[in-house]
């Protein structure tokens, strides 16, 4: 304990929401109830009758919130797990796998999924080529992979432009949801993984939300659990805290407002702001900082007590140079930015703090 109280002490500022939120109160709540439930939901004695029900009882919730019904909900480990089940289990007719289109600034989980998925380009603003889509379902129905906003920039993408094109060509669309899920309204499409530590819920929890069941078959096979697509004893608590955070409401118009006014100010210290143009989340900024490492940035900073990362923070530990950058087309700059990334909790305050250290680092580096 007094390791993670000292840690906890020399970056105590967090502004790096999108790679986890803390858990709301509600969840954790609801994650001791489960534990101390017991009970296997697959037993049939009152106890497992009693973690059934609750099981249940959380679909329903977690249906509620992306606006299904509860069997469209199959509850896995986390977005990873949901996005792996979708790439890999998605079927038309027959038991061939669906080829895989992905834009060029696709979280990890969908580029390293499958070894066989196709690039689609992207222009200066993270957007994905229409064009390019179009002509590469020339060549039969697929399975397109498109975030609905980008984990690195906030980006959000036209996917009823994507969705329509996709069925056209008979194929199906893959959501990747995991950041935009709360702060926008889920899009129609065939598969939507959503994640519960990016909504205030527990990690090692998510679901992917099936449009028809008959186009999916299961991966990780087992005891029949969630309905056969998903084999394995259920996390209970995870799931039960997954169903209380998405039942909380959070003013998302208010986070947009802090975000603006942060970037106003970085930007009139000569931040580069990536994506800026495009539509966006609320929450996330790539700021960059000509001439000065992303690694850089990061260790300066968390000396100062603020908790950012540079791109993704799903590398273990590592501080590479962004892929969905230099997909935008940024060369050597995409080595230099940092994601900043508020919630709900975020103060004008910290925000303040945050921009003073960041005026000042520009400064030493003689960029202002």
């Amino acid at each position: 304990m007094a390791l993670v109280n000292e840690v906890a002490m020399k970056s105590h500022i967090c502004l790096d929401h999108a790679a986890t939120t803390p858990a709301c109160p509600a969840a954790i709540a609801a994650v001791a109830e489960a534990l101390a439930l017991g009970g296997n939901p697959s037993s049939v004695h009152a106890g497992g009758r009693a973690a059934n029900a609750l099981l249940e009882a959380s679909r329903d919730a977690v249906a509620r919130f992306a606006g299904v019904t509860p069997e469209r909900v199959i509850f896995t480990s986390g977005g990873t797990e949901a996005i792996a089940l979708a790439m890999n289990g998605a079927r038309l007719a027959g038991p061939t796998r669906l080829r895989v289109l992905a834009s060029a600034t696709e979280h990890s989980a969908v580029l390293q999924a499958r070894d066989d998925v196709a690039i689609l380009p992207v222009d200066g603003d993270g957007l994905i080529d229409l064009a390019a889509l179009e002509a590469a379902l020339v060549d039969g129905p697929a399975l397109v992979a498109v975030q609905h906003g980008n984990n690195e920039t906030g980006v959000i993408q036209p996917l009823a432009d994507v969705a329509a094109r996709v069925r056209a060509a008979g194929g199906l669309l893959l959501a990747d949801c995991v950041q935009s899920a709360g702060k926008l309204p889920l899009p129609d499409a065939d598969f939507i993984a959503i994640s519960a530590h990016k909504l205030g819920g527990p990690p090692g929890v998510g679901a992917l939300i099936v449009k028809h069941p008959d186009t999916l078959v299961a991966i990780q096979r087992g005891g029949g659990q969630e309905r056969g697509f998903r084999g394995g004893t259920p996390n209970l608590p995870g799931i039960a805290g997954f169903a209380a955070a998405v039942a909380q409401s959070h003013d998302w118009t208010a986070v947009a407002a802090r975000r603006a006014g942060l970037e106003a100010r970085l930007k009139a210290a000569g931040a580069r702001l990536h994506g800026e143009a495009a539509p966006r989340l609320p929450h996330i900024s790539s700021i960059g900082l000509p001439g000065m490492a992303a690694s850089t940035q990061v260790m300066r900073l968390d000396l100062e007590g603020f908790q950012i990362s540079a791109g993704a923070a799903c590398s273990s530990g590592k501080v590479k140079t962004s892929h969905v950058l230099a997909a935008m087309g940024l060369g050597p700059a995409a080595g230099e930015a940092i994601r900043v990334s508020l919630s709900p909790a975020t103060t004008d305050a910290e925000r303040d703090a945050f921009a003073a250290a960041w005026e000042a680092m520009a400064a030493r580096a003689g960029r202002t």
